[in-house]
């Protein structure tokens, strides 16, 4: 069952076009791309340390470990679940708030659910490795907080798309 299932994730990783390299082009994937730079990485892992070391009042190591860890799978699965929440969102609602107001993909609502989605899916995965890998207790407020981290980590990397626009 173990080679299946690598077997499946490696296919699955060839198909899947790079977001850089992609035909079609959506706010999430111009987004993914800013949020895999080093600078963006280095920025989210200092502010999240802050956060997790403070939220969960862990010793030094400890939180630079849960931060990595944390962060680690949530780059690895945010990479896929990032571009299919968009994808998601501008199939459904999107298409049809765009349809009815005339906007295309590149429009203040859809860049808004972007940045929203992108929180979610990584604080998503973050909490649940924060909650069953380190056994640390995570409740709504851990969840708000870690949230508020990867907020303003993604913040920084969705402002640089507009101070410093991806050529298309």
């Amino acid at each position: 069952m173990g080679r299946r299932r690598v077997l499946f994730v490696s296919l699955l990783l060839c198909i899947i076009s790079s977001p850089a390299l992609a035909d079609v082009v959506w706010p999430a994937l111009l987004l993914e791309t800013r949020m895999l730079t080093w600078w963006a990485i280095g920025l989210g892992l200092l502010i999240e340390f802050l956060v997790v070391r403070w939220l969960f009042a862990l010793t030094l190591q400890r939180a630079a470990i849960a931060t990595l860890v944390a962060n680690a799978a949530s780059t690895i699965l945010g990479v896929l679940l990032l571009p299919i929440a968009g994808f998601a969102w501008e199939y459904f609602p999107g298409s049809i708030y765009m349809l009815l107001l005339h906007w295309g993909t590149f429009n203040p609502i859809t860049w808004v659910a972007t940045f929203v989605l992108a929180c979610l899916v990584n604080t998503i995965v973050e909490a649940f490795i924060y909650k069953h890998v380190f056994t640390l207790r995570v409740r709504w407020r851990e969840f708000i907080w870690v949230c508020v981290a990867n907020a303003l980590s993604i913040a920084v990397a969705f402002a640089s798309l507009f101070t410093a626009p991806p050529e298309l």
